[in-house]
């Protein structure tokens, strides 16, 4: 089993969501991140008021080095904030086991992801993903269908996992789409707080499992029951969005 994930992500400096949530929950499944920042944010629980790309020369350097060091397959990537960046990235992990976090939008709401960017995300990156865990407003912006199933059936990636949380209120149910059929739906109940970094350590779970062999579905089901886990037992250090709570609970999955 090769026992290294690499993480492409944005730097959150209050710690919740980007590369450190990243590297937290990699590292909680006995594995080792390997980190490149994507994204300088000015950003707190509460807002993000400023984004800086990591200049593309610099990733593609810091990608090949590694890669000439370490042998790693699996690739989770989170935020990304320039077209230029996106194709970049591209061309870098044809070949890997891509798992994709499509920000556009922070929790707090603020935009990351612009148009341009978003229709690179699409057309460059996209065809590369082994699974891409949206949720709906995420879903929408990639595909410009409401229809769920129009959705998937117009994205190019072989597995996608919808995440409703943005949409639900008392009862969330994520749904495992395999070549745009439906395979399996997991149904948790909805907890009432506001959180910085669910999606973070969602994807990068399903990182870290799909490094041990297991199915899609099966890596889907532990990587929910994980953050779901992460999100009951979440802390607070700042005055808006609680953290998840990332330790402690990978010996159960």
């Amino acid at each position: 089993m090769n026992d290294s994930v690499l993480v492409l992500s944005g730097l959150d400096p209050c710690g919740g969501a980007g590369i450190s949530a990243d590297i937290e929950t990699i590292n909680q499944f006995g594995l080792n991140a390997l980190p490149i920042v994507t994204t300088m944010t000015v950003q707190n629980t509460c807002s993000v008021t400023q984004i800086e790309p990591v200049d593309s020369d610099l990733i593609a350097r810091q990608f090949h080095h590694l890669q000439a060091d370490i042998d790693f397959n699996v690739v989770k990537i989170g935020l990304t904030c320039s077209s230029e960046q996106i194709k970049n990235i591209a061309n870098l992990v044809q070949g890997k086991t891509i798992v994709l976090d499509p920000i556009i939008k922070a929790g707090t709401q603020d935009v990351l992801l612009q148009e341009k960017a978003i229709d690179a995300l699409k057309q460059d990156l996209l065809p590369w993903v082994k699974i891409l865990t949206p949720n709906v407003a995420e879903l929408h912006a990639l595909s410009g269908e409401k229809d769920e199933q129009k959705a998937i059936e117009k994205l190019s990636c072989e597995w996608v996992l919808v995440t409703t949380t943005d949409v639900s209120d008392a009862v969330i149910e994520h749904r495992l789409y395999h070549k745009a059929q439906l395979v399996k739906s997991y149904t948790y109940d909805k907890l009432s707080g506001v959180y910085h970094g669910s999606g973070c350590t969602l994807a990068s779970s399903i990182a870290a499992l799909i490094t041990q062999g297991l199915s899609m579905q099966d890596v889907c089901q532990r990587a929910l029951d994980y953050t779901y886990q992460t999100l009951l037992n979440a802390k607070s250090i700042g005055k808006m969005q609680l953290h998840p709570n990332r330790k402690n609970y990978h010996e159960l999955y």
